[in-house]
């Protein structure tokens, strides 16, 4: 598994973002009311995490399944596994910093 930080950050932080409900000038929820609000500009790379979420590729059984093993407590961690995917992502930093 590869993680990109920046990516991982960007769609925390849209996720946060789209956790909250919208908020008035006086602090009042006023999530899916209508009228006057402040105007919103969507940039470019907000746009481009919405297009990459919707296509994501997350197997949604799979993750349905380990969630259940984790909650019933049948889920076993392979360290061998762990190990090696942490050596090859640490293999291929290396890789591209001395390039």
């Amino acid at each position: 598994m590869k993680i990109n930080p920046l990516n991982d950050a960007a769609l925390a932080a849209a996720a946060l973002g789209a956790a909250r409900p919208e908020r008035s000038a006086a602090g009042v929820g006023t999530q899916g009311a209508t009228g006057a609000g402040v105007p919103v500009t969507v940039s470019a790379a907000a746009r481009s995490l919405e297009v990459t979420s919707a296509g994501s590729g997350i197997d949604e059984a799979k993750v349905a399944a380990v969630k259940a093993a984790i909650a019933n407590g049948s889920f076993t961690v392979n360290p061998g596994a762990i190990a090696d995917k942490l050596l090859a992502n640490a293999q291929e930093v290396l890789s591209r910093t001395r390039n």
